[in-house]
């Protein structure tokens, strides 16, 4: 007699790939994941498009870099997070609408796994938005710069962390507080968090002792938000710490949410919010206290690569070639015209990063510049771009960082260029409605200049010089001899 032998399917309890994405294809239909993500990706690409802003403009545009492209898409986070934190409470009103709440919890199915599909469809879709808004400009920063790298991956890493927290945080929320008003308060408390951060309770005032400006520097709170400051820098980027920091707090917002979606009682609900409480504590504890350790000089993109005395940093090294030929002609004239002891010996592009409303520093034996000033990035061509060199070795400017003016200090550049060229020319830079006057000002003083010894036109460029460098006493008062020498 022959015993039948039952047949074991070893893959009964192995999950099917096709029915995970089956699954995860019928929650994205009948989810608002889906209009999430469509929302969230075109409102940002409409933002960054249709509305002209500093974003498109010189070293910093979000296109230029790949540390500016990531900083600026962090920065729409400050409306975009507040988005995704309404849409993903409204997913968590689904059941509630539905009246299928009493009907799910009944099923044997653990509560966490049904809260895992909508709250892995919003995440994937989410991200994938977020990684599109990256990707649109990531596929124009190679035509625009040479220098490569992946520090800035964690700054985008962290902005689509935010985005998916903030839409699992959102919908424990909806499910916990199912009333119709809930998506529209949250989004707008969201909204109100990031404004009150980046406007008064994440802003600390700091007073520059030389020149008694005020100065609004973010704090530690303000690192709770998901957007970022303003790219005014290119090579600025965030630090280690606040990469750590902020990863913390959005894990403990996620792990909330997540918990608020299962939680069935008032009790394990009140339980849940202990992750996003433990995450800010421990978030606050990890983050730097000290604004210079919060948004740090990329070392690895502010490096010096150098044509002789001429050096650019590494983030700009494919304007290296255009920038030598004027560089060592503008310090050839210099040395001619001031001397070689007082002439100076290098040009280099200036990686330094001062605080708002603080004075500029200057080097006598080196000539400081940045491809934003005015007068270098209007420059065309070999012949305006040593104007544009001579002007900033002999006038560099002191105008606080991050304020504009004109006045003096280009008053006296005109005159300083036109002496050591021998004919007054207007600088590049120059806005067109601003020549008329600036001739009308420096002529009679650069013919005064030049009618002079050439131990008093020397002893008068020195003063001039020296109160530039300094920014102590208007060089163009000095130029005119006015101020005392």
């Amino acid at each position: 007699m022959n015993a039948r032998v039952p047949r074991i399917d070893f893959n009964a309890h192995v999950p099917r790939i096709d029915f995970n994405f089956r699954v995860l294809r019928i929650e994205l239909r009948r989810s608002v994941a889906l209009w999430a993500g469509g929302v969230i990706l075109t409102s940002a690409l409409a933002f960054l498009y249709v509305l002209h802003g500093s974003w498109w403009n010189g070293t910093t545009a979000w296109t230029a870099q790949w540390t500016s492209l990531a900083m600026w898409t962090r920065s729409l986070l400050f409306y975009l997070w507040p988005l995704a934190v309404g849409f993903g409470a409204l997913q968590g009103l689904r059941d509630h609408r539905s009246k299928m709440v009493e009907l799910l919890t009944s099923t044997p199915r653990p509560a966490r796994h049904r809260a895992a599909v909508p709250a892995g469809a919003t995440a994937i879709t989410l991200a994938s938005a977020y990684a599109l808004i990256v990707a649109v400009g990531g596929v124009q920063v190679p035509a625009n710069t040479e220098y490569t790298h992946l520090s800035w991956l964690p700054i985008s890493l962290v902005g689509a962390l935010f985005l998916v927290a903030g839409a699992v945080l959102g919908m424990g929320a909806g499910r916990a507080l199912p009333s119709a008003l809930t998506p529209p308060l949250l989004a707008m408390g969201a909204f109100v968090f990031t404004a009150l951060m980046h406007m008064s309770l994440g802003r600390t005032t700091a007073i520059d002792p030389a020149t008694s400006i005020g100065s609004s520097e973010p704090n530690r709170l303000s690192l709770l938000s998901p957007g970022v400051e303003e790219v005014r820098n290119v090579l600025v980027t965030l630090s280690a710490p606040v990469h750590i920091g902020q990863t913390i707090w959005v894990l403990g917002m996620a792990a909330t949410g997540f918990a608020l979606l299962v939680a069935a009682t008032a009790r394990t609900r009140l339980i849940a919010l202990t992750p996003v409480l433990a995450g800010a504590a421990l978030a606050l504890l990890v983050l730097p206290s000290d604004p210079r350790r919060m948004y740090v000089v990329d070392e690895a993109a502010a490096k010096s690569v150098c044509d002789g005395p001429v050096c650019v940093a590494t983030a700009h090294q494919d304007r290296l070639a255009e920038l030598a030929g004027p560089g060592k002609k503008a310090l050839s004239l210099l040395h001619g015209a001031l001397g070689g002891d007082r002439a100076p010996v290098s040009v280099r592009e200036n990686t330094a990063v001062q605080a708002d409303g603080s004075t500029p520093k200057w080097s006598r034996t080196t000539v400081l510049f940045g491809f934003d000033d005015a007068v270098v990035a209007d420059a065309k061509g070999e012949e305006q771009l040593t104007w544009a060199l001579l002007a900033k070795g002999l006038v560099p400017g002191c105008t606080p960082v991050g304020w504009s003016g004109f006045g003096g200090d280009e008053y006296a550049q005109a005159v300083a260029v036109g002496w050591v060229l021998g004919d007054l020319k207007p600088l590049p830079g120059t806005p067109a409605s601003m020549r008329g006057e600036i001739v009308a000002q420096t002529r009679p003083v650069w013919k005064e200049l030049k009618a002079l010894p050439w131990s008093e036109q020397l002893s008068r460029i020195n003063a001039m010089r020296a109160a530039a460098l300094s920014c102590k006493g208007d060089p163009f008062d000095v130029l005119s001899g006015k101020a005392a020498r």
